[in-house]
């Protein structure tokens, strides 16, 4: 009997009645079953978060800002229902505004999955880093595990991200805020720097000015000092021209007083002349005549005196005026070493004024020259350019996500790990009602290999038709993409073909005890074929099994040819799946050569397993 004749009869059997027929399509359509339904049902839940019921508490009372004390209130900053809004109108979930307690009473029955509360201080201690007592807002997360255990993850999740936006609202407001403080110091820098160029200008110029100061100041001091040892010679001369018109004085005055006596003497000396003539016996003619001659004399002895007197007079004056000159010429020399000290005084004085404002000018000018630098330092903006700062301050990273292989969704990324899941539930559905091996073929043929592939193809091909219904289904049905198509399939056949030849050499070896170690050997896969989370977090001893069993390579290469990845990688693990197919085959031969000669009592037992 050939294998297309051992195949044929396996096959009539399975389709003897229709019962039979029924079962047969059944369990053909496992793999469809388990595989497309699960799939259908996981293919985009994270597009359909907007379904998931949460309730929204706004319990934030705001902050109120007056323009200025003790005025009436000008602007409130409510962030709380800023929030609310965005998440209403954002829609990410089934957002529903309630109160505090019908939250708590909706997340108890069920009617939400969980809540988020915004509480009364939010606003208030968003804003509160401004003030003495900075501290963090909260947001309130409620979920309860007894309406759904990944509820809690979503809510943390979400929470996050409105953690994260709010940081980022805030964020921006403040650098806002501090973008236009620093436009508008630099107006007053740019105004301070005017008035320093302005100040530096009139330092410099003061400075000049402060210089020509102490270079006149000097010579004052010079010519002070000149003018005091002058007024000191003229007060010297002036001392001595009034002693000698004191002695001319003297002299002036004894000669006035001796010509003045002479004078008033006159009378008298005219009476004793007259007596005199008169005892000489001049009559009174004669006397008269002689007086006569003697009266010229004594006239021009009185003009005489006169003019002495006038000129005793003058010199008095002359050595009064003399005297008041000396006196005014010491004063002149005592004011005239003030003069010189004031003068040396000013002099020093304007030198350190002149050393002052030196220092001055360049400190102006260094003024000028910092709050140049300074607004150099504060680039020019208008509010469209702060605007688009303070965004870029508050999320100062984007993420660009680049993909070598793109799954399209949720759905899509499972789509690997259950087919290939589905594909050994499949098989090994099969082998519940394939015989393994044809003991009437053993018997007749004593061909092992030939035995061996024709129970090996029957359970294969049934296998290559469940899978390529579920490519159907997942191709069409639901609609999944696929990069390479055919090569998926390919891999998808060698996968149930491959399956098929392991369970065969378990049951060829041990029996039904095999058949249920396929069961145990599918939960191990279950485990470390890495279809959901990396392989790389399981523990040491199920990530060595990954290395070797065989569904991690059939995920991995459906994944390859499914999302465009790298098709060297499908090469190996096509490698390690043919590897354990012909292993599988090697070892069944082995076990149909022992059966073919050499046949026990355990042969001869009923199968624990129907």
């Amino acid at each position: 009997m050939k294998i297309p004749a051992m195949i044929a009869a396996e096959l009539r059997r399975l389709t003897a009645t229709r019962m039979s027929v029924i079962a047969l399509i059944a369990l053909v359509l496992v793999p469809v079953l388990y595989g497309g339904l699960y799939l259908w049902a996981n293919q985009d839940p994270y597009g359909r978060f907007s379904e998931i019921p949460v309730a929204l508490v706004n319990e934030d009372a705001g902050v109120a800002a007056s323009a200025d004390a003790g005025t009436a209130d000008a602007s409130s900053d409510d962030y709380g229902r800023r929030i609310a809004d965005e998440l209403l109108d954002g829609g990410a979930f089934d957002w529903r505004l309630m109160s505090g307690p019908e939250a708590a009473r909706a997340l108890e029955e069920g009617v939400v999955d969980f809540t988020v509360v915004i509480p009364a201080d939010f606003s208030e201690a968003l804003t509160s880093v401004a003030g003495s007592d900075p501290r963090q807002a909260t947001i309130e997360l409620e979920t309860n595990d007894a309406n759904n255990y990944l509820a809690s993850t979503i809510g943390a999740q979400a929470v996050e991200k409105i953690r994260a936006s709010v940081a980022q609202l805030v964020a921006q407001e403040a650098a806002g805020r501090l973008l236009t403080g620093l436009a508008d110091i630099r107006v007053q820098l740019v105004d301070a720097a005017s008035g320093a160029a302005q100040l530096a200008d009139g330092a410099a110029q003061a400075s000049d000015g402060a210089a020509q100061l102490d270079s006149g100041a000097a010579a004052l001091a010079t010519g002070t000092a000149s003018l005091a040892d002058g007024a000191h010679q003229v007060a010297d001369g002036a001392q001595q021209v009034a002693a000698g018109t004191a002695t001319i004085a003297g002299y002036a005055d004894r000669a006035g007083t001796a010509v003045q006596a002479a004078t008033d003497a006159l009378p008298q000396a005219r009476a004793d002349i007259a007596a005199a003539l008169a005892d000489q016996g001049l009559d009174q003619a004669q006397i008269d005549a002689v007086l006569a001659k003697l009266d010229p004399v004594a006239d021009r002895l009185r003009e005489g005196n006169t003019t002495v007197q006038t000129a005793v007079g003058r010199v008095d004056a002359l050595a009064s005026g003399a005297g008041r000159v000396a006196s005014g010429a010491e004063q002149v020399a005592t004011g005239a070493d003030s003069a010189a000290s004031g003068a040396a005084q000013v002099s020093g004085g304007a030198s350190t004024l002149a050393n002052g404002l030196g220092t001055l000018a360049e400190g102006t000018a260094q003024l000028r020259d910092g709050l140049d630098a300074g607004v150099a330092a504060l680039p020019d903006s208008t509010a469209d350019l702060r605007q688009r700062q303070a965004e870029t301050i508050s999320d100062p990273v984007s993420v660009e996500a680049g993909k070598v292989a793109s799954a399209a969704d949720y759905g899509a990324g499972l789509a690997p790990f259950f087919a290939a899941l589905a594909g050994w539930i499949g098989i090994y559905a099969l082998f519940l009602v394939v015989k393994p091996i044809s003991r009437r073929a053993v018997t007749a043929l004593h061909s092992p290999v030939r035995v061996t592939m024709a129970g090996w193809l029957t359970p294969a091909l049934l296998g290559a038709l469940q899978m390529a219904t579920l490519f159907g289904v997942l191709a069409f049905a639901l609609g999944f993409g696929f990069a390479n198509p055919l090569g998926t399939l390919g891999v998808m056949v060698l996968a149930s073909f491959t399956y098929a030849a392991v369970i065969l050499a378990l049951n060829v070896w041990l029996g039904s005890v095999g058949q249920f170690l396929g069961l145990v050997l599918m939960v191990v896969q279950l485990v470390t074929a890495g279809g959901t989370f990396p392989w790389q977090t399981l523990p040491a001893p199920l990530g060595a099994l990954h290395q070797v069993l065989p569904m991690g390579f059939v995920v991995d290469a459906m994944r390859q040819l499914m999302y465009g990845g790298d098709l060297a990688r499908v090469g190996s693990d096509l490698i390690a799946l043919m590897s354990w197919m012909l292993g599988g085959l090697v070892v069944a031969a082995i076990g149909v050569t022992r059966m073919t000669h050499f046949r026990t009592l355990r042969d001869l037992q009923p199968s624990l397993i129907g």
